[in-house]
């Protein structure tokens, strides 16, 4: 058989460390090996009943068929009602479509707003999807620099020596993942001023982790901040974080009614519809009242704290807290071993699962989960900490 000659697309895709990670830690389990996996990206929580419950009666009530690509009406209606609520944005049903995830809407926005060499502006440490997505279409990454000693902080000198003629984007996360931390009123608000003098920049504002933050923390929309950039602003968000509802693949981008109706004609020759019956489990997530995120977050302030204290007592390693979303990104002692090279064996020699910060843009460093029990919390730290004194 002929050698399949892949595109140069499909080439230009790297493989997932987070997945070979992932591959290895689960074949060793299957080996009877004690695994301590501290890599998850998702709650261990499970959706709100209330969720579950519309889902199912969606379905037994026959709503299973094809709907509109840009979703259903009334969950977009939702969706901008909460922004009109919550975000104090001026936001109507077609300034909103579904898609499968928050992933696919910023797949979707790049590929209708991004032309062959546009650059985008990615602040590192970064989710690690970013860069692929931007290259798949066509665009190219530009990264910010930025020190673990100052926070993970995007450094504004460094994000305005980037800007060229050819900077389409700017992206910002925060929460973040993934350093779990939130950015200020202030730093947003110097991003905006450099989008005021910059016309011809879009941002992409994700804002996943919205709900997951630490008490007295607060989450800001860059749109509600800078209204008058909200045409230029595109805020993408999901149900997978939050209400824990990872499996369900919903998420949505919120911009100019253009940008979305050229996004749902990309949809509807591509996915099609997000899930039909997904979408009425969307729908009674947004009538979820606030004491349920009170509560979950009381869970990970618990857990981010115990990560926190434990990483700060290992000999080391260097943490900012975390404030947000349910990670923390510890700096290793020095760059002797890379962190690919770290988590493996970290993984093989004691059965500690983490993510290498080399994926996220930030070598020196590993990501490291909380979204679990603190029992598991505690054992993954020791193990860390045994990690740490064999290697370094």
């Amino acid at each position: 058989m002929s050698e399949v000659n892949l595109s140069k697309r499909a080439l230009s895709i790297e493989p997932s460390l987070t997945l070979q990670i992932s591959a290895k830690a689960n074949q060793l389990a299957a080996d009877g090996v004690d695994i301590c996996n501290l890599s998850a990206g998702e709650p261990d929580f499970n959706a709100p009943k209330e969720v579950i419950e519309a889902t199912s009666k969606a379905i037994f009530d026959g709503f299973t068929k094809y709907g509109p690509a840009a979703g259903n009406i009334d969950l977009r209606k939702a969706i901008a009602n909460k922004f009109q609520i919550k975000n104090n944005l001026n936001v109507e049903f077609e300034n909103v479509m579904i898609t499968n995830g928050a992933k696919q809407a910023i797949y979707n926005l790049f590929q209708v707003l991004l032309n062959d060499g546009d650059e985008v502006i990615i602040p590192t440490p970064y989710w690690l999807s970013y860069p692929q997505m931007v290259r798949l279409a066509g665009g190219k990454p530009i990264f910010t620099n930025s020190s673990a000693e100052d926070g993970f902080k995007i450094n504004i000198k460094d994000l305005k020596s980037k800007i060229s003629l050819k900077t389409k984007f700017i992206i910002i996360n925060s929460p973040n993942n993934p350093t779990g931390r939130v950015m200020s009123k202030e730093e947003l608000l110097q991003i905006a001023e450099i989008a005021r003098e910059n016309p011809n920049i879009y941002i992409l504002s994700d804002e996943i982790y919205e709900l997951i933050l630490k008490k007295d923390f607060n989450h800001y929309s860059l749109s509600t901040l800078a209204n008058d950039l909200k045409e230029r602003i595109f805020i993408i968000n999901g149900f997978a974080k939050g209400w824990a509802m990872t499996g369900w693949r919903i998420g949505y981008l919120v911009g100019s009614k253009d940008v979305i109706k050229a996004s749902s004609a990309l949809q509807s020759q591509s996915t099609s519809n997000v899930c039909s019956f997904v979408q009425k489990g969307a729908l009674e997530a947004l009538k979820i009242k606030n004491e349920f995120f009170s509560i979950i977050n009381n869970h990970y302030d618990q857990r981010r704290n115990l990560l926190y204290e434990g990483l700060k007592n290992i000999n080391g390693i260097y943490i900012q807290e975390p404030n947000g979303a349910f990670y923390a990104f510890p700096r290793l002692p020095n760059a002797s071993i890379t962190s690919v090279d770290f988590c493996n064996k970290a993984l093989q020699d004691f059965g500690l699962v983490l993510v290498p910060g080399q994926a996220f843009g930030a070598d020196d460093c590993v990501r490291i989960s909380c979204a679990t029990s603190n029992e598991k919390i505690k054992d993954g730290l020791n193990r860390l900490k045994k990690t740490i004194s064999k290697y370094y």
